[in-house]
């Protein structure tokens, strides 16, 4: 496997573009090629200077830059590594654990919180129920190997599950135990900015780009039983969809 140094080359001290620009532009070329694979940790900013013959601060501003772009993500006490995407496919309606674990990557979620309650009048439209019909609120941050993947929201109805302690890790995984998994879904995608509470929560920038999808699941029978806006990072997701022609 070729050295950072092998990998940036020299940089020119004589060309017009400034050193961090070079350095940028290096490190973009190396990730966009897979010379840097997702997951690959960057020498420590010292090293880096020392090995390149450059200051920090011309470290520092070639990082900053890519980590703005969503090519590298630095990880509190561990350092800069280049990002890793997942891609999740919109032809397929499955959990976010069973997306990571078949990507061989291991999942977990932190409980933001959980409660009980009735539908408002937005969820009542949205989920086919009666006014004052109970439900289950979930929001909970998803991980990927530590790393915060998504912001979830999800509204359940309440005949869905036999208590608001029945869903531990995977609310899918739940609710195929009690027989009301959905069997389809009809999911929106839109682009937005995350705000100051999703941002803060996520560990993310406010203004930072995100992916809002909204999934309604229903069961066979029809019923609606799933409300769901799960706020994806930008630069950790790709969303893909099969597009087949129609017969002629």
């Amino acid at each position: 496997m070729a050295s950072f140094a092998d990998i940036m080359g020299p940089l020119d001290t004589k060309a017009p573009a400034p050193l961090y620009q070079q350095l940028q532009r290096a490190l973009r070329e190396a990730i966009q090629t897979n010379q840097l694979a997702p997951d690959d940790a960057l020498p420590a900013e010292r090293d880096m200077a020392e090995t390149l013959s450059v200051s920090r601060i011309t470290i520092r501003k070639a990082l900053d830059a890519l980590v703005s772009e969503g090519l590298l993500t630095r990880r509190q006490g561990a350092g800069t590594y280049v990002a890793s995407r997942v891609e999740k496919s919109f032809s397929k309606l499955s959990s976010f654990t069973e997306d990571m674990i078949s990507r061989g990557r291991v999942p977990h979620s932190a409980w933001v919180s959980r409660a009980e309650g009735t539908v408002t009048p937005e969820e009542s439209l949205t989920l086919g129920l009666s006014p004052g019909s109970p439900v289950y609120r979930f929001n909970r941050i998803r991980y990927a190997d530590g790393a915060p993947m998504a912001l979830e929201y999800s509204t359940i109805a309440a005949f869905a599950l036999p208590s608001i302690q029945a869903v531990e890790t995977s609310l899918y995984a739940a609710l195929e135990a009690s027989g009301h998994r959905p069997v389809r879904a009809l999911q929106r995608l839109r682009a937005v900015l995350f705000k100051a509470e999703q941002a803060e929560t996520m560990g993310v920038a406010v203004g930072d780009a995100g992916l809002l999808i909204e999934r309604r699941g229903f069961l066979k029978d029809g019923r609606a039983v799933e409300v769901t806006q799960s706020w994806y990072r930008g630069d950790a997701y790709d969303f893909v969809a099969e597009l087949n022609a129609l017969p002629e």
